[in-house]
């Protein structure tokens, strides 16, 4: 059985920073790309970041770009994202998700559709 299982979300003062794992198992995700999305309450899941399976491509939504920074593990079915300098309007849910897609076009890695696979979500909560 395939699970993606995030990890390290919690409250946040503005300013502050945390870090969020997700934890791939079940099957080999060689090929996969993995990405972190978030939805806020009463809003669409939208695309935060993506890293492709060898970890040297790397793309970030502009809401994010700068303070985020995703990686993955040595292991590749783990994916790390660093989250910086947050402010109140990232607080979401946020889910990790993996695919074999291409990264090069942002019709693919920004389109949740195109994964295969997502974890259960993780919420993040900064307090202003």
């Amino acid at each position: 059985q395939v699970q993606l299982v995030e990890s390290g979300g919690g409250l946040v003062q503005a300013g502050g920073s945390l870090r969020l794992s997700c934890a791939a198992s079940g099957r080999t995700f060689s090929g996969y790309a993995m990405a972190w999305f978030r939805q806020a309450p009463g809003k669409e899941r939208e695309f935060a970041t993506v890293i492709n399976w060898s970890g040297r491509s790397t793309y970030y939504a502009d809401a994010v770009k700068g303070r985020f920074a995703i990686s993955r593990g040595n292991a590749k079915n783990t994916v790390y994202l660093q989250m910086n300098n947050l402010n109140h309007e990232d607080t979401a849910v946020y889910y990790c998700a993996a695919g074999r897609l291409p990264i090069y076009s942002e019709s693919f890695y920004a389109n949740p559709g195109s994964y295969d696979y997502w974890g259960q979500g993780t919420q993040v909560t900064v307090s202003s």
